[in-house]
């Protein structure tokens, strides 16, 4: 079983993400819907963070640096509309291991489980 933190104030957008998360092997997902409720979910055992674009006003990647601060073992995803290249460049060096679109789907869910299994 593993531990997804789910970071976002519109939880329709992941509704399909959070349902195959959740029907892969029991898995546990943790929803906050602010920076402040998301620092008290980082500190526990967390396997991924998902980031919405832009929470509480603050862009995912500044959101990304703090879970970092505040679990250095948990993976990171980080919705973003840039282009694959774009996210490259402006996410380089924050071990960021997915790129997500703004509304991700069940496939975006299978490729999350994917990277895990591998990186297990």
């Amino acid at each position: 079983m593993k531990k997804f933190l789910i970071i976002t104030r519109q939880a329709g957008n992941f509704s399909r993400l959070a349902k195959r998360l959740n029907n892969a092997t029991a898995n546990e997902l943790i929803w906050a819907d602010s920076i402040a409720t998301a620092r008290t979910a980082a500190s526990g055992s967390i396997d991924l963070i998902i980031i919405d674009e832009n929470v509480d006003g603050r862009p995912g990647k500044d959101i990304a640096m703090e879970m970092i601060r505040i679990n250095a073992m948990a993976n990171l995803a980080l919705v973003s509309g840039l282009s694959p290249e774009e996210f490259h460049e402006a996410s380089e060096g924050l071990g960021i291991m997915a790129q997500l679109p703004p509304c991700p789907d069940e496939k975006d869910a299978e490729r999350l489980l994917s990277i895990l299994a591998a990186l297990s």
